[in-house]
């Protein structure tokens, strides 16, 4: 059984340096087998150039093909997995094409499983130990108004003017402020054109409390039934959004007033030279500490009063041990990864699990990788 791992970006070393050190049998799969070599060489001589026909030709039954590849890989990877009785691990979120492969991924046996970094990922692993213990509560009652929210960021550990430091190509980072979003505020759905027009404050309870800027991203509204919310359950508010650094809104005005005016080929060519001079200008320093902060809240209240209320939150910053960030998304999919091999996750295409047994042994996991994981209880 062969882990094929396609893809040594930033964000992937931990995770993959992790499965080869614990002796398993890994293929390393990237672009540039000199970048590889320079992250992994170290461990293994098994570097091989990306090619998907070659590696369809290596590829055998039940093997796991991992991709930490761009967004546009994922789908044909996934297709090769089950051509070939193999199975798939990806960070990224679940897009409709591949979930359109579940009946297939089924019929053929195979696991097809996504959202299983920091964000998705641990987002998710934190909400269903947040549901779950809500559900077992003495407080727990399907009348009871529920509000949810999930925030994640990665931010800069050191502060800077522009409130922000990009660990990769700023440009995803612009394309997503172009995006619309959808959540719920007082009961209704919330639509909201760019991410600037929702910008509100959030309180995390770390150690020392500390105040952030925050604002929904994609559109929330399906993770209820992800999250195991029942239909009949009243839901004030759910969100999952995006935390920034106070200040940050400020220090972006003239970026998002003129990403608002671009458009077409000639806005595309302007957003690749934005992302070229924010890569140049804002980039981390070598050895400079990047920090992700996560914040997942359950509250349920009756007549007005909170009767439960629990966050789920973490605090994370680069080390010796590497990025904060590259920790947090690639170990959780070499967690995902062995769950595979070890037939924990069922055929279908899935995302990060609620398995209880599953969710307590990644937060154990996931304990180690952070400077401070809590759940903090409001009612207590």
């Amino acid at each position: 059984m062969t882990i094929h791992w396609c893809g040594t970006g930033l964000s992937a070393i931990p995770g993959l340096r992790r499965l080869i050190e614990a002796g398993q049998d890994v293929t390393v799969w990237n672009r540039t087998v000199e970048k590889a070599q320079a992250e992994v060489g170290d461990l293994t001589n098994n570097i091989k150039a990306f090619d998907i026909d070659v590696l369809a030709k290596d590829l055998a039954k039940d093997d796991v093909i991992v991709s930490m590849l761009p967004g546009d890989w994922h789908v044909p990877l996934a297709e090769l997995a089950i051509a070939k009785g193999a199975n798939f691990v990806s960070s990224s979120y679940i897009a409709p094409e591949m979930r359109a492969l579940d009946d297939r991924a089924r019929e053929a046996g195979v696991a097809l499983v996504n959202e299983v970094g920091l964000d998705p990922g641990i987002d998710h692993l934190m909400a269903h130990a947040l549901v779950d213990n809500y559900r077992a509560s003495d407080a727990f009652d399907g009348h009871n108004h529920l509000s949810f929210k999930s925030y994640c960021g990665g931010i800069p550990k050191i502060a800077n003017p522009f409130r922000y430091k990009f660990s990769w190509s700023p440009l995803g980072v612009l394309k997503a402020l172009l995006s619309p979003s959808r959540s719920i505020r007082n009961y209704a759905p919330l639509d909201v054109a760019r991410p600037w027009d929702a910008i509100s404050s959030y309180v995390a309870p770390l150690p020392t409390p500390e105040s952030f800027e925050v604002y929904p991203n994609r559109d929330s509204i399906p993770f209820k039934d992800q999250y195991h919310f029942e239909e009949h359950w009243p839901v004030k508010e759910f969100v999952r959004g995006t935390l920034r650094l106070n200040g940050w809104t400020e220090a972006w005005d003239g970026v998002f007033k003129e990403v608002e005016t671009l458009s077409g080929p000639e806005g595309d060519a302007r957003l690749k030279e934005m992302s070229d001079q924010f890569w140049t200008d804002n980039a981390y320093d070598d050895g400079e500490p990047d920090r992700v902060v996560l914040c997942v809240d359950l509250k349920a209240e009756k007549d007005g009063t909170v009767v439960w209320h629990k966050t789920y939150v973490m605090d994370a910053w680069g080390d010796a041990r590497g990025t904060a960030m590259a920790r947090l998304v690639s170990i959780p999919v070499s967690l995902a990864i062995e769950a595979v091999m070890n037939r924990a996750i069922p055929a279908g295409v899935h995302a990060a699990p609620s398995d209880p047994k599953l969710v307590e042994a990644w937060m154990a996991e996931i304990d180690r990788l952070a400077q401070h994981l809590q759940i903090v209880d409001h009612a207590a």
